[in-house]
């Protein structure tokens, strides 16, 4: 009898635990973008350990449900399919890339499922009204680094060095071109290349000859390592410029003193002096034993600004919750105070880094 009542009041006190809120995730866990997947699921997993440890939100606490898209094309749609249907999930978190964030968004907004990408491709949020992001999208790094280029480094002439395989590299590398021109400068020559190339000396060489003063390469840190390396042996010795797809400790290990003056945009400092970055870091290095990189930061925010909008919502309900979204304004984010805009954008600062002992360091801050 004992045992029978002990039991019935066990089942009596898990049917009365709170039910947690089932957040989905996708990333590259394994494959070429790995380092970015395994970063952003530390941020994403120390932001809802602390909201957990906190209360949770409303009462409840956030259960992360994550997979892994393998950094292959096509697997993100799958994943959030089931993400949605079978695990049902209130929202969608990801993905770092801008390309396997377009293959999950159509899915999220025809189910009315909030998604909070980090990819910075405008089409990203332009696939509808329940789709939003913690990163700032290609015209502004685009335009940061054009500006940084003819104010910071006075550069006159630059080379173009685009992946045409990838929407981001595509999109980065034309808003780039824009501003420059609009600045005064001048494009010499754009180059070509594939993401699955890693032989770059024939377009280096034709860069070279047309003597530009600086390259933007507008590709992601798998292909930017061997590109700067490649230059520096071809003896090019000038500036080579990205955005924020150069972001992983990787890069430092792919192409080391190679990297000497080159420059990117990011949406993340450790030199920042804001308290609440601090603060984050701090945590991130207890918990981890490392720095973040720009990604953790990222995934962390989005946690972060679900969790507020959860609040402010009262309810998961889709519509509540992406009317709670769609009016984010002044949200301290641990990458920078940050107010979704019309187009379902942050707006936020860039910083813009450089390479000197051994790592990427701050340069300089520029603002919306």
């Amino acid at each position: 009898m004992l045992v029978a009542s002990a039991v019935s009041l066990a089942a009596v006190r898990a049917d009365d635990a709170p039910k947690p809120w089932k957040v989905g995730a996708y990333a590259s866990l394994t494959g070429s973008e790995a380092t970015w997947g395994q970063s952003y699921e530390r941020g994403t997993r120390l932001a809802i350990d602390e909201i957990n440890a906190a209360g949770g939100v409303l009462g409840q606490p956030l259960e992360l449900v994550i997979d892994d898209n393998r950094s292959k094309s096509g697997d993100s749609a799958t994943i959030v399919r089931k993400l949605i249907s079978r695990d049902k999930v209130i929202a969608v978190l990801g993905e770092v890339s801008s390309g396997r964030s377009l293959e999950a968004a159509p899915f999220c907004q025809q189910m009315r499922i909030p998604m909070i990408s980090n990819g910075s491709n405008p089409k990203v949020t332009e696939v509808g009204d329940y789709i939003f992001r913690v990163a700032y999208i290609d015209p502004f790094q685009g335009a940061v680094m054009a500006r940084f280029a003819r104010e910071h480094l006075h550069i006159t002439r630059v080379g173009l060095l685009t992946d045409t395989t990838n929407a981001y590299a595509v999109g980065l590398g034309r808003f780039f071109k824009e501003r420059f021109l609009h600045e005064g400068g001048i494009v010499a020559l754009e180059q070509r290349y594939s993401g699955s190339e890693r032989d770059f000396k024939a377009q280096l060489t034709a860069l070279r000859a047309a003597n530009v003063d600086a390259i933007f390469v507008p590709g992601y840190y798998t292909e930017v390592g061997l590109i700067a390396v490649q230059a520096r042996e071809l003896g090019y010795r000038g500036p080579i410029l990205g955005g924020d797809g150069w972001a992983s400790p990787q890069l430092a290990e792919l192409a080391g003193a190679a990297l000497h003056d080159t420059y990117y945009c990011d949406n993340f400092s450790l030199e920042s002096s804001d308290p609440v970055t601090r603060r984050f870091i701090e945590r991130y290095r207890a918990r981890y034993q490392l720095d973040p990189d720009s990604i953790a930061p990222l995934a962390y925010d989005a946690v972060a600004l679900l969790a507020d909008a959860l609040t402010r919502a009262g309810s998961a309900q889709p519509a509540k919750l992406r009317q709670a979204l769609a009016t984010t304004s002044g949200f301290a984010g641990v990458s920078g105070s940050l107010t979704i805009d019309a187009k379902r954008n942050p707006q936020k600062p860039a910083y813009v880094v450089g390479f000197r002992d051994g790592q990427y360091r701050l340069v300089t801050t520029i603002a919306p």
